[in-house]
């Protein structure tokens, strides 16, 4: 039979390439450098950041000032007529004013000079009001119709237009028929 040509004879082994593991000195200097970045990095925020400081003022005694702070002043401590129910009711109310010191002696001046006209005032609202606000147990409505009676008033405002009334406050109102 005829011979079957040879293949060429492969070239020795010592002459393929070897295979690559991983490149541990590589790996060594990145992780290295890495280190020192870090470090570096932490060392100079340290210099850098912010420092502990020591504010220190003078000490000095700061006095109360009264002006902001509140007082009453009665308005009224009356009886007023009610016929809303059809029935003659006569309700017994104490009001008073809560403003700030500052204000105080003007609002006391302004209700001397207008006496007379805050009691009709005061009593036009009381006779129109239904049966059901004068029972109120807070008296919002009245509270609100006789702050803007007062907020209208000439004098009981600032130079800006604000009223110097803080709070209008009923501690007493009691009504009973008068027919008994």
């Amino acid at each position: 039979m005829a011979d079957k040509p040879k293949a060429p004879e492969s070239a020795p082994e010592a002459e393929a390439p070897a295979k690559k593991g991983l490149p541990i000195k590589t790996l060594a200097i990145v992780a290295v450098l890495m280190v020192v970045e870090a470090a570096v990095v932490v060392f100079a925020l340290g210099l850098m950041g912010p420092q502990a400081s020591h504010a220190q003022t003078d000490q000095r005694d700061v006095a109360h000032d009264d002006s902001e702070d509140t007082m009453e002043i009665e308005v009224v401590s009356d009886k007023f007529q009610n016929l809303s129910t059809g029935r003659v009711w006569v309700w017994d109310l104490s009001i008073y004013l809560q403003v700030k010191n500052k204000n105080a002696e003007h609002v006391k001046a302004v209700m001397e000079q207008r006496s007379a006209e805050i009691k009709e005032g005061i009593s036009q609202i009381i006779s129109r009001a239904q049966h059901n606000q004068l029972k109120e147990p807070e008296r919002q409505t009245m509270i609100r119709q006789i702050g803007a009676f007062l907020d209208k008033l000439r004098g009981m405002t600032d130079s800006d237009g604000r009223p110097l009334v803080e709070r209008v406050m009923i501690p007493k109102c009691r009504g009973f028929p008068s027919d008994f």
